[in-house]
């Protein structure tokens, strides 16, 4: 019975264990599709946690209303149950792990709603265009895949555990990693922004990542070159950048995009730049209300 005992006690802290490893973010990171694709991390829990989760509450994403239909019909509302999301950005759709409280009854009670189907808990529901069809289901009970693709199927991408080369995980609350080719898409940007990321473009691997710090937010760049010498002619490019920027706006607005850009520092260690801008809570409330 000891004997017994033992084994089953070994077993539940093996289940536990592989449940803990499993839903890592280094584990999740895993399973995103990753090759040339825009990583993005939100922790939201810690967001929550800072107070700048609550800017998103007044945000045009979370009064429009097929996005207040689904918060009714689901009782779910990422600014509350949502507490971290993984996110690749690919060229066969986009993908979504994500963790928090799901009512996955009432999820497919909602797909079925929408003229969408689910069997053996993977569901499908048609996006808002023809081309866009949405698909998810539970890796866990607190985890999400979901995807949205062209592939009715493409959720199912998620199962698999794909290797993972030397990408380290960020402490940080909210971080990207950006492909230098989506460094080339930036169309539609302040002539400011479209220097910035002219410049990155010749960097090898690029991280953006932000946090609190105090009462407002710090965004930092690590921008990885194939030597120290092009890390040092990077360093350079940037600052250059950033003070014609300086000049050009004379006081620069802390609430514009312009006014955070100028306020840029960068130092060289060994092949990397490093970055930071510092961002104040006028400038994510101008963004809130603006352009989200």
């Amino acid at each position: 019975m000891l004997l017994l005992g033992a084994g089953c006690a070994a077993i539940l802290a093996g289940v536990a264990l592989y449940r803990t490893h499993a839903s890592s973010p280094a584990a999740l990171l895993s399973r995103l599709p990753s090759e040339g694709a825009v990583i993005v991390s939100i922790d939201f829990q810690a967001l929550r946690r800072a107070g700048a989760l609550g800017i998103l509450g007044g945000t045009k994403v979370s009064q429009e209303p097929d996005y207040r239909a689904f918060v009714d019909q689901t009782s779910f509302d990422y600014v509350n149950d949502l507490d971290s999301a993984l996110v690749s950005f690919h060229t066969t759709g986009t993908y979504f792990l994500l963790r928090g409280r799901f009512d996955w009854k009432a999820l497919e009670e909602y797909a079925a709603h929408q003229g969408g189907n689910c069997h053996n808990t993977f569901c499908q529901v048609a996006g808002s265009m023809p081309d866009r069809k949405i698909s998810f289901f539970p890796l866990r009970s607190d985890v999400m895949a979901l995807a949205v693709s062209d592939n009715g199927y493409a959720a199912d991408e998620l199962q698999t555990v794909k290797p993972v080369q030397g990408t380290a995980i960020p402490a940080d609350p909210v971080w990207a990693l950006i492909p230098v080719a989506a460094l080339k898409e930036h169309a539609g940007l302040p002539p400011a922004a479209q220097a910035l990321l002219r410049v990155l473009g010749g960097a090898q691997r690029v991280l953006v990542a932000a946090g609190p710090d105090g009462k407002r937010m710090v965004v930092r760049l690590e921008a990885t070159c194939g030597s120290a010498a092009q890390a040092a002619a990077l360093t350079t490019e940037l600052r250059d950048i950033t003070a014609h920027l300086r000049d050009a706006l004379g006081t620069p607005d802390p609430a514009d995009l312009g006014g955070v850009l100028a306020a840029g520092a960068f130092e060289q260690k060994d092949k990397q730049v490093l970055g930071r801008w510092p961002v104040e809570r006028a400038f994510l409330e101008s963004l809130a209300g603006g352009s989200l």
